[in-house]
């Protein structure tokens, strides 16, 4: 049980949008791909078939939490006091 909870299960800011950008050039690409397969052989199931891989392709590789997208984690300040109610900005008197 304790393995199973060390398996990172989260993305950075920036790793997801990694993702997105690569998950969108491959749909773009087979799509065209497909299409241009599809209409050269005239048979509109293999533009199907190669836009189904080509989705299967983005999904494995962008929708697990890879290395590439946990690089550049976001430094979050540290918590307050619980009573401290002040803004964090000091006031200078005159």
């Amino acid at each position: 049980m304790d393995m199973i909870k060390r398996i990172p299960t989260h993305m950075d800011y920036v790793g997801q949008g990694r993702a997105e950008k690569l998950y969108q050039i491959i749909i773009v690409l087979f799509g065209a791909v497909g299409l241009v397969w599809g209409y050269t052989i005239q048979q509109f199931s293999q533009t199907v078939y190669i836009l189904g891989a080509g989705l299967l392709l983005a999904s494995l590789l962008t929708i697990p939490p890879w290395g590439i997208y946990r690089s550049k984690p976001l430094k979050w300040q540290d918590a307050r006091n619980e009573n401290d109610v002040s803004d964090g900005k000091s006031k200078k008197k005159k």
